[in-house]
């Protein structure tokens, strides 16, 4: 009998008890015992099964769930009697930070303080027993919304030892999805607060406690250690370029070709794999995302499940705000191609805006990249990852971002694109003026005012135009050809049909031009005297069906003229 799917479910006592689809992955508490690690960090991308797993332990460990063995019965830990005896034998304090997702750093706090004390009320008997004395009773009544900063920091560590005098055991403790509030402190400018409140945190709960056994924090990124975990040595992290644990989040593709039969699916493997494998954690290669699979084996069909699951807010960011090289490194994945870049996986969120290699970092640790190759350089020291994007879910995913940027001024857009292809100069510098109004302020990393460098708008333009035409042109970027290297060249796949055209940008140079036309003026000339042409002439383009303009910026006024 087909068993049924639980989309989004993620307790692990009700994916049991009422016999919803679950792909068994109890292995992962043996083997994590077992590494007899202080604290785990794991990272993986969101939907990746991280929660579930993390309720499972609960299940296993905690001692609530004392007795209730049949969670477990008929999956892999079970069958080690070894294991049957350590079910329910901890005390255990879960709390997940998944949907601490508040704009402000007051609300971010209030938050989770209002979780901790969540937390005590589960553990209340506490009050009504001789464990505690007077004033620790009344320790554990201020614990609140409104507690101090020291009271909070200290909290988990100060329950700990409540529990672990009551049980006369160690506590495991369980933290789900601690980077989401950093990520939300990145995206909403209160990082440096929330660093400094989570940091006293997470050092007296998992540094500082003599009364834990054992802790498990999982995220999707890794944070720089200087940022939080600066006092934290004792800390074992597995990122997605791990081997450790590499089976135990996500499905592989064993796994899912076994769900496809089942489900009466066998005829889709191919399509299923073109959409939704991709993944690698360490050297497992072909990783599926749970959240796509199970949407699928629900409803049957193909569509983009994961990427439409939860906000892309920050992915869109990163490449909006990004440099130029940041955006044509982008035009090569977009084009299939891959990247090679030296990658820190601790990753500094303050740094997203200077550091290169930082973005790509974050959109690896996201699951949007894939690694295809690692290398050390001898002579650095540094790892190189040769890099591509995940698969065809992702794919649509950043060029329905790429689309949104010009959202605003999408009628104007798509106009200048049919001028542009009918190579009417007059309406393209109408449209292409009204496009600029609209969209150079998305482009702008808050550096240099927008009406004064057009650098953001052009790569961002330039992006949108290869999601715009990708069914009729190959489009490149800053690439050699002739005596120099040409800002956009669109390459027709139909040339029969279709004209080469080539596109030099140049802004106002208000020492040496006058005005916009001695600006596009210079533009044209560069194009001839560097002989741009070359590269398209060599791929069989004639000259005479061979494009030429001059874009000319100065401020959010743009000239555009043609030969």
């Amino acid at each position: 009998m087909v068993r049924t799917i639980g989309i989004g479910c993620q307790d692990f006592e009700k994916v049991r008890k009422e016999r919803l689809f679950y792909i068994d992955k109890t292995n992962f508490i043996r083997e994590w015992w077992e590494n007899a690690d202080d604290v785990t960090l794991i990272t993986r991308p969101r939907r990746f099964g991280k929660t579930l797993n993390m309720s499972m332990l609960e299940k296993f460990f905690s001692i609530q769930y004392a007795g209730q063995g049949e969670l477990f019965q008929g999956l892999k830990i079970w069958e080690d009697e070894k294991y049957r005896k350590l079910q329910g034998t901890y005390p255990v304090l879960g709390i997940s930070f998944a949907d601490v997702k508040e704009t402000t750093y007051e609300q971010v706090r209030k938050r989770i303080c209002r979780m901790i004390k969540a937390v005590y009320n589960k553990f209340d008997f506490l009050l009504k027993s001789d464990f505690l004395n007077e004033n620790e009773k009344k320790d554990f009544e201020h614990i609140s919304v409104d507690m101090e900063d020291n009271e909070a920091a200290c909290s988990l560590k100060m329950l700990s030892d409540y529990l672990c005098r009551y049980y006369n055991k160690k506590v495991i403790i369980l933290l789900d999805e601690y980077d989401t509030p950093m990520q939300e402190a990145y995206v909403n400018g209160y990082w440096d607060e929330l660093v400094s409140f989570t940091r006293s945190m997470f050092n007296a709960t998992f540094k500082t406690n003599p009364y834990m056994e054992r802790g498990i924090m999982t995220g999707i990124t890794r944070v720089s250690k200087e940022s939080i975990f600066s006092d934290l040595n004792n800390l074992e992290v597995v990122t997605t370029t791990s081997n450790k644990y590499a089976e135990y989040f996500g499905f592989l593709e064993e796994e899912v070709f076994t769900a496809l039969d089942e489900f009466g699916l066998s005829e889709r493997k191919k399509e299923v794999k073109i959409w939704y494998d991709g993944f690698s954690f360490g050297k497992r290669k072909d990783i599926y995302n749970p959240w796509s699979i199970l949407n699928y084996l629900d409803k049957g069909q193909i569509e983009t499940y994961w990427v439409n699951s939860s906000s892309n807010n920050l992915a869109g960011k990163l490449i909006q705000e990004g440099t130029k090289q940041i955006k044509q490194e982008f035009e090569n994945l977009l084009q299939g191609k891959c990247i090679e870049i030296d990658i820190d996986e601790q990753i500094a969120y303050n740094q997203l805006k200077t550091k290169r290699n930082a973005i790509w970092s974050i959109l690896l640790a996201g699951g949007y990249l894939k690694v295809i190759k690692k290398e050390l350089n001898q002579k650095s020291g540094r790892w190189y990852y040769t890099m591509s994007l995940t698969n065809r879910e992702v794919y649509l995913m950043f060029e329905r971002i790429i689309q949104d940027w010009f959202s605003e001024s999408e009628e104007n857009y798509n106009d200048f694109i049919r001028a542009l292809l009918q190579n009417n100069i007059k309406a393209m510098n109408v449209y292409m003026n009204r496009v600029a109004l609209t969209t150079f302020s998305y482009f702008d990393t808050g550096k240099k005012p927008s009406d004064e460098e057009p650098e953001h708008f052009y790569h961002g333009f330039v992006l949108g135009l290869m999601v715009e035409l990708s069914g009729r042109y190959i489009l490149t970027s800053n690439r050699e050809s002739g005596f120099g290297r040409y800002d956009v060249m669109l390459e027709p796949l139909y040339p029969e049909k279709d004209d080469g055209i080539i596109i030099e940008f140049k802004v106002l140079d208000k020492d040496e031009e006058k005005e916009l036309s001695d600006t596009v003026e210079a533009a044209l000339k560069q194009i001839e005297e560097k002989k741009y042409e070359t590269a398209l002439t060599a791929k069989g383009v004639p000259k005479e069906k061979i494009r030429k303009y001059g874009f000319a910026f100065s401020g959010k006024k743009i000239l555009i003229q043609g030969k």
